[in-house]
């Protein structure tokens, strides 16, 4: 019986996909994902030497997708910076031939309530989350636009105005919220080309740096999955046509269910363990 998470093929075949956030984590495992499907991968972020917190740099992502058959070219981009972003669209569209999707996958994070949260990390997460993930976007366009199945992806999560989500956090949720919104904008204002546009978050928390160093340390990660939940679930909504799939904030476990994929055990950090539901759900 065929495996739905690995079909037979590479459905994934010499696209090309920018993805920011790629030396680690979540941007990491869709990296080596959609590379096992044969994309290109243009990794982009601005980690050039490690940080033992945090692990990994452009050249050892690059280097993981390679190892695997990949092809990978790494390159320096912090989104904040639009000159590094014209740079490195420009840089990785010129080494593979064009770009046939971003993934707005880096962010910045600050759980603070609005006493707590300083006006330098405010600037942060919406140069990163908002202004970031816009310019991203803005500058990969000419070659979106030339491509016959071009995705805009955003990991960012189903918009709630309920107070509830909005009050422990205020700045970093409507950055979040931010970006949900633009994936809604750019799916009506590329329907006709078309480029799609859809937003992609997790039911549950994820294992990463982030969880680990920011959020809830080992008893949080233990309650985790796995980056990959995300990253099968991306590839998922990349495989889909860019007219027949757009304009949604999708969660992971309904696009993996949609793909007839019913069995998470495999991506519980704890399998059969208690999982934690991600503060947006």
């Amino acid at each position: 019986m065929a495996d739905p998470l690995h079909p037979p093929g590479k459905l994934l075949d010499n696209r090309t996909y920018f993805i920011t956030g790629a030396s680690r984590g979540i941007g990491k495992a869709i990296a080596l994902r959609l590379a096992q499907e044969g994309a290109q991968i243009i990794v982009a972020a601005k980690s050039t030497e490690e940080n033992p917190k945090l692990g990994g740099t452009i050249f050892s992502a690059a280097q993981e997708i390679e190892a695997i058959g990949g092809k990978a070219f790494p390159v320096v981009c912090d989104i904040r910076d639009e000159e590094q972003i014209i740079a490195a669209v420009s840089k990785g569209a010129a080494h593979f031939g064009g770009i046939d999707g971003v993934i707005n996958n880096a962010s910045a994070i600050a759980l603070t309530g609005t006493a707590e949260t300083t006006a330098k990390r405010f600037d942060l997460m919406y140069a990163i989350n908002v202004r970031g993930t816009f310019l991203v976007t803005q500058h990969c366009l000419p070659y979106l636009k030339k491509s016959d199945q071009a995705h805009i992806l955003t990991l960012s999560p189903p918009i709630s105005l309920s107070p509830q989500w909005l009050a422990p956090s205020v700045a970093y949720t409507i950055s979040k919220f931010n970006m949900s919104m633009m994936s809604l904008g750019w799916a009506e204002e590329f329907k006709n080309i078309p480029i799609a546009a859809n937003s992609l978050w997790p039911v549950t928390t994820i294992a990463t740096a982030a969880v680990q160093n920011l959020l809830g340390g080992d008893a949080l990660i233990n309650r985790s999955r796995k980056p990959e939940i995300v990253a099968d679930a991306a590839f998922h909504i990349l495989s889909r046509a860019a007219n027949d799939c757009s304009g949604n904030l999708f969660l992971d476990e309904e696009v993996l269910h949609a793909a007839g994929i019913h069995d998470f055990e495999r991506y519980a950090v704890v399998p059969g363990g208690p999982l934690q539901r991600d503060l947006f759900l």
